[in-house]
This record gives structure tokens, sequence and C-alpha cells, in this order.
């Protein structure tokens, strides 16, 4: 698949280099370096990027913009208090948690905290 098939293929499906990263469960920036030449997709990506396009636009997941759920909504949920006790009562738990976070924004520092 050349960077031109994946740019048409994003057009096709009306989404952005994020939301097709997402959709093949790898970051924004090997989507960007497969369109611009820098990497090329193995077979397994382009079977999935096939599918896609077979599925059409309605394939990709995408956010409702403007829809985030409400922290207040989150602070109730049950089973964040029951994944919050683990936490502390786990210390190998934790450092597992520690280092899959690190792979995450912190909301303070993309200014959702005051969303």
């Amino acid at each position: 698949m050349t960077p031109e098939d994946i740019k048409a293929l994003r057009s096709e499906l009306k989404c952005t280099a994020r939301e097709l990263a997402n959709a093949l469960g790898i970051e924004q920036s090997t989507v960007l370096a497969w369109e611009a030449g820098e990497l090329f997709p193995t077979k397994k990506f382009c079977d999935q990027m096939e599918a896609l396009r077979a599925r059409g636009p309605g394939a990709i997941p995408r956010k409702a913009k403007g829809a985030q759920v409400s922290p207040m909504k989150v602070m109730s949920d049950p089973s964040l208090w029951e994944l919050f006790r683990k936490l502390i009562a786990h210390k190998k738990l934790r450092d597992e948690v520690t280092k899959l976070a690190a792979a995450y924004p912190d909301p303070v520092e993309e200014g959702e905290s005051s969303k």
C-alpha cells in the first residue's frame, strides 16, 4: 500500500490520521509516517485497512465532539472504587498500571481538567 493509497483510504473513510490509527490499534505517528513514505504498513495492516475500506466510513470509531463523561458520573461508578481499592492494596498492580499509564497523556496537561 503506497502513501497515496493510505491518503485515499482516509479520504474514502472520511477520517483523520488519529481516527485511522485508533481503528488499527496503532499510534497516529505511524499512520503519518506511512503517508510520508517514511515507513510502510505490513501485510497485517494492509489487510486491516482493506477491511475498513470494505465496511466504509461507519467502520471508523469516532468520539462525539464535545461529548465527555462527567467527572461526577465517573466518580459515582462503583467499579472505579473497586479498582482504586485494588491499586492501594497491591503494589505489583500499581507498578503495572504505572507502566501502562505512562503511554497516556495527563488530562491536566491537556487542559481537560477545566472542562
